[in-house]
């Protein structure tokens, strides 16, 4: 048995929570998220908490029960709080703004990098160097996150490039140094 997966997962006051026809719907203060229920797992909602069980020991029900549990109470989890990513762009003359939908970055190339972003993510710019994305599904925040800073990631000599808040860059000396 699943050490993660036979822990029930707790339901807070303000959130709602469904499954009908194998589509788990949870909804609180932050918005709405659903999940399909992989086959040969069984997900019940009771009074205050949603358990979720495999049908067989077969490898692949095993390996789906920890990862749905996981899943649902992160759906719960950025129904009432959401979830958050910072960006730091570092470097000279490096800088992103939003404009509508599109973030657009000044990265050191002949041309302005323009990353559209879907609506349901909202991502914000405190300053010219810091980048925020907010949203309540942590995979697509993740993702979206994951896919800016492949645009330039940091580089080892100068430290230049995109790269999360607190995220340490090992430097390498240059060539001079080094005889």
């Amino acid at each position: 048995m699943s050490r993660i997966g036979k822990k029930p997962v707790d339901i807070p006051d303000k959130v709602k929570a469904i499954v009908e026809h194998d589509i788990l719907t949870i909804e609180g203060p932050k918005g709405k998220l659903q999940h399909k229920v992989p086959f040969g797992i069984k997900v019940e909602v009771k009074e205050k908490n949603i358990t979720v069980s495999r049908s067989s020991d077969n490898k692949l029900h095993r390996s789906l029960h920890g990862v749905t549990r996981t899943l649902i109470a992160n759906m719960i989890k950025g129904c009432v709080d959401g979830y958050l990513k910072e960006l730091d762009v570092v470097g000279v003359g490096f800088r992103a703004q939003v404009q509508g939908n599109m973030l657009n970055m000044q990265l050191g190339f002949t041309h302005p990098v323009n990353f559209p972003f879907p609506t349901d993510i909202k991502i914000s710019t405190p300053n010219p160097n810091r980048i925020k994305i907010e949203g309540i599904d942590k995979i697509k925040v993740g993702e979206i996150a994951a896919k800016i800073r492949r645009i330039f990631p940091p580089e080892p000599y100068k430290g230049k490039g995109i790269r999360y808040v607190g995220e340490f860059v090992r430097r390498k000396q240059g060539k001079a140094v080094t005889k």
